[in-house]
């Protein structure tokens, strides 16, 4: 297979109950509940929902010990009503919850960024090497003998990084940076190979798809170098609600499965959590198939990096190209002449049309199986052989469901853009009127980081620490604010890893307690504890004191 095939990535395989985990069995989908755990009955019926809905894996928040206890009890409901869904305890900051989950469920997750080292206060910590080395005899000390509690059990375990909660001691170190994930991830797997724990799951995630897909990629690098082979989680952290987040996660997640990295993910939707499961079962089974796809030859073109591809060079024509914000046809009016060709033209052919068309812009189209492939390596061979002409994606949806377009578009436009390759967008969908083209492909690229063109909405999926009711809040927080332009403002339901999740938002509404939220502006809280029903309004006033307000059109 050529390097523009779908060919999934070699694994290990993990065991979370019944479920097998790895490149040798399908993608498995996930969700979380956003019941309280010990709400028991809540829980089980939540849960009940999200395996009818199709999930293989669900997850709770396990906040305590006790917490961690009751999902024991949750499990056995389940099992009692005939479902075998493997269950996972969420932890943070506790790993006292971690080991008492180890004995109850059938997979714990784990922060690097807060299991061993304490709660982050965004502090400046200076170490020698010997006292990092110490450091780490730390993690050592305390994920060792975790790792054995889990043996003894058959419990699997999930070494989940965030981007926005490394510990202070990652971060005076590697900074806010991929690096610093990955290393974050690094350094707990490592203990896991010296103790031979082979039951490994690691996610590595961010609400900016561009931070996302670089440190997966990077952690695939670093774990090659070091013969790891464990597999997986993709997710979008905090991707929102409605088509917004739709559109993020399948950009995010979408541009690593056409790569063949991911063996399980989770759209994590500001919705409830069974709505998750189509979602990502559409995203997967349109990845997938392209396992049956023709092949697609061709190679990279020189100077190309997979693992942090630097956008194509090319000279302007009109307003598409060179410095030029990504065009959206249809939406903008192109000011160069357009010459549309077949991305399956034979090489030589596509080469002398493209290099007959220096001065407009191409076109480029596919009708392949897999049109991320195809395009690619289109445009891998045209920078080879010196061509700088502009390139627009151009791909047909015609006759499909709109949801299901949503979710292709963003996959497929999405990898194009943030691996560097296309200056435009030409979606073609016959099942969306001109309005609803034009916003999703403004969205794709919103979320691809290319173009931003309105506010953007961060927000958690919600869970048992969720202080609010997350779906109204949102609502209400977008239609206050969604006619303002480029900001980034996080809606996150709790304190617990609120402020670090938000990561580059530029204004944060949390929940502090109940009924009460501290607002953020970046990672600054600005007013704590305001009572939820004046919370909106001190929002707006903090966004007029920073001369961040328009009055709405």
């Amino acid at each position: 297979m050529s390097i523009f095939d779908y060919n999934r990535r070699p694994t290990t395989t993990t065991r979370i109950g019944n479920v097998e985990v790895g490149s040798g069995f399908p993608l498995r989908l996930q969700s979380m509940n956003n019941t309280s755990t010990m709400d028991t009955d809540g829980s089980v019926a939540q849960a009940l929902r999200i395996a009818a809905a199709g999930a293989d894996i669900d997850r709770l928040t396990a906040q305590g010990e006790r917490e961690a206890r009751n999902m024991g009890e949750i499990r056995r409901r389940l099992r009692a009503q005939g479902c075998d869904m493997p269950l996972v305890a969420d932890i943070h900051f506790n790993p006292k919850a971690a080991f008492a989950a180890a004995t109850e469920v059938d997979k714990v997750r784990i922060n690097p960024g807060n299991f061993v080292d304490p709660g982050r206060v965004f502090k400046q910590l200076d170490y020698t090497d010997a006292q990092y080395a110490l450091e780490l005899q730390k993690i050592e000390n305390t994920f060792g003998p975790f790792l054995d509690l889990c043996r003894e059990n058959n419990t699997a375990v999930r070494i989940g990084v965030n981007h926005g909660s490394l510990s202070d001691r990652i971060m005076s170190r590697y900074g806010d940076t991929p690096a610093g994930m990955v290393e974050s991830a690094m350094e707990f797997l490592r203990v896991a190979v010296k103790r031979n724990f082979n039951d490994i799951v690691i996610s590595i995630k961010a609400s900016n798809t561009v931070v996302m897909v670089h440190t997966v990629r990077l952690l695939v690098q670093a774990m090659e170098k070091e013969s790891m082979k464990f597999p997986l989680h993709l997710g979008v952290t905090e991707a929102g609600d409605g088509e917004d987040g739709r559109v993020r996660s399948a950009v995010g997640i979408g541009t690593l499965l056409a790569q063949g990295i991911g063996d399980t993910i989770r759209v994590s939707l500001s919705e409830e959590p069974e709505c998750e499961i189509p979602v990502a079962s559409e995203l997967a089974d349109y990845i997938t198939a392209r396992a049956a796809a023709p092949a697609v030859e061709g190679e990279y073109a020189p100077g190309y990096d997979p693992v942090n591809p630097s956008q194509r060079i090319t000279e302007a024509a009109g307003n598409v190209g060179g410095d030029n914000l990504p065009v959206v046809t249809g939406f903008d009016t192109i000011t160069a002449q357009t010459v549309t060709l077949p991305a399956s033209m034979p090489r030589n052919e596509l080469i002398d049309a493209a290099q007959q068309a220096k001065g407009r812009v191409i076109v480029l189209t596919s009708g392949h199986a897999n049109p991320v492939a195809e395009i690619s390596a289109a445009i891998h061979a045209l920078t080879s052989a010196g061509v700088t002409v502009p390139v627009i994606a151009s791909l047909n949806y015609d006759g499909i469901d709109p949801d299901k377009v949503v979710i292709r578009a963003s996959a497929d436009f999405g990898a194009l853009l943030l691996n560097g390759l296309i200056d435009g967008i030409d979606l073609q969908a016959d099942t969306l009127d001109a309005e609803s083209r034009n916003r999703l492909a403004l969205g794709i690229l919103q979320a691809s980081r290319r173009r931003i063109s309105r506010t953007e909405f961060v927000s958690c999926p919600g869970c048992g620490r969720t202080l609010f009711d997350l779906q109204s809040t949102v609502k209400k927080v977008k239609e206050a604010t969604s006619h303002l332009k480029g900001l980034k403002i996080a809606v996150m339901g709790c304190i617990v890893n609120g402020p670090g999740e938000m990561a580059d938002a530029d204004y944060g509404y949390v929940g502090a307690a109940a009924g009460h939220v501290s607002l953020y502006r970046g990672k600054t809280p600005v007013e704590k504890n305001v009572p939820s029903d004046l919370a909106l309004e001190r929002l707006i006033t903090l966004l007029k004191a920073d001369g961040r307000w328009s009055d709405p059109a």
